[in-house]
């Protein structure tokens, strides 16, 4: 893409800014606050992406790596500040999830150890594990609000907290995968995926497009369901004492 060519995709940006100066949504400094931000932060990660893959050190594919992890957990741990320790907890979710997957990936040869794959793919995993543990924690701390009254009923009925929060658990696991389940039924149909379009734009085969967006969309469906799953089991302790007392509220 020729400078000018991408200087005209800001037609895009100048669209919202005008609907939301007409209809005063007051959504103008946002907008260009994003617009500026995306600008710099793509074009920084850019040069920084080949410079590593230039050099194909794994030192500087695990320092991509770990920066990754800790602007996702920062970002994530924002909207669990009620839970105790959600910063450590986040941390061994997202890193766990990325072992995991990378683990399977490069132990069976699906893709080479090379940091081409390897950066990207484990920005969508941590990306996609970020976004889950966000709506895990919306969803959870929620859910233990709304039902304090019978967490505590069952708690003096002789319940464990693992009993008391069963409901608002599962409840909170299954809301936060389900946007990911529901989007794979309609792929394809609904939408082109933004990897399996980028490829064909680039001119390769669109089937061989379909087998690499195949590989990241089951990578995904792993990647949701095991980091709500593995950051429910280690958010809920947290809330009751060595009584099997609700310790404090959850919500912010």
């Amino acid at each position: 893409m020729s400078p000018i060519a991408l200087s005209l995709t800001l037609i895009f940006v100048l669209i919202p800014l005008f609907l939301s100066r007409t209809l005063n949504l007051g959504l103008e400094k946002d907008t260009v606050i994003a617009t500026v931000r995306s600008i710099i932060q793509l074009f920084a990660v850019g040069y920084i992406l080949k410079f590593v893959f230039d050099s194909d050190s794994y030192i500087y594919i695990l320092l991509m790596i770990a920066l990754m992890i800790f602007a996702a957990v920062h970002n994530a741990s924002k909207k669990g500040k009620a839970i105790p320790g959600i910063i450590w907890k986040i941390t061994v979710t997202i890193i766990a999830v990325e072992v995991l997957t990378q683990g399977i990936l490069l132990g069976f040869g699906i893709v080479p150890a090379t940091a081409q794959y390897i950066i990207p793919i484990s920005g969508m995993v941590v990306g996609n594990s970020m976004v889950l543990s966000i709506l895990f924690l919306n969803r959870f701390t929620s859910e233990m609000d709304a039902h304090r009254n019978r967490t505590e009923l069952i708690l003096s009925l002789g319940g464990t907290p693992k009993q008391a929060v069963h409901s608002q658990l599962t409840d909170a696991i299954k809301a936060s995968t389900i946007p990911t389940i529901e989007s794979q039924k309609t792929m394809g149909l609904v939408q082109l995926p933004g990897m399996m379009s980028g490829q064909i734009i680039a001119g390769a085969d669109p089937v061989q497009a379909v087998q690499f967006q195949l590989l990241i969309l089951f990578l995904l469906l792993t990647t949701a369901v095991v980091s709500s799953i593995l950051l429910g089991f280690l958010s809920y302790p947290s809330l009751f004492n060595e009584r099997m007392q609700m310790i404090r509220q959850t919500n912010e």
